[in-house]
């Protein structure tokens, strides 16, 4: 039996797109975060007590305009859902802290502006 490319093709597609899929399941927390600064997001700190930060992995940044969706570690599951966020942009200015439950309203952005 042969396989025609198009059937093929669909077939890989799916199964690229299920580890896509499967970044938001129901054991994962995420949020989302929109820059509408001009400068890059170059780190994201989270703090339970504003005392002392923890970087959250953005990759290469957030640039000016952009939004993404950032997942938290499972090693965090047990940590309580109100934390203090606040961004490093590349021309070193730090955001003010905002209070977020990251446990509602994942899919709001949490916007860093000037």
């Amino acid at each position: 039996m042969t396989i025609s490319n198009t059937v093929r093709n669909v077939l890989l597609g799916a199964l690229l797109a299920l580890p896509a899929a499967q970044a938001f399941g129901a054991d994962q927390w995420h949020f989302v975060v929109k820059n509408k600064t001009d400068s890059n997001i170059v780190k994201l700190e989270v703090s339970i007590d504003k005392k002392s930060w923890g970087n959250f992995d953005i990759g290469s940044g957030i640039g000016p305009g952009a939004t993404e969706t950032l997942v938290w570690d499972a090693s965090t599951n047990d940590e309580p859902c109100e934390q203090w966020i606040r961004a490093k942009f590349k021309d070193g200015s730090t955001s003010e802290p905002s209070k977020q439950d990251f446990c509602q309203d994942l899919d709001d952005p949490i916007e860093f502006s000037e």
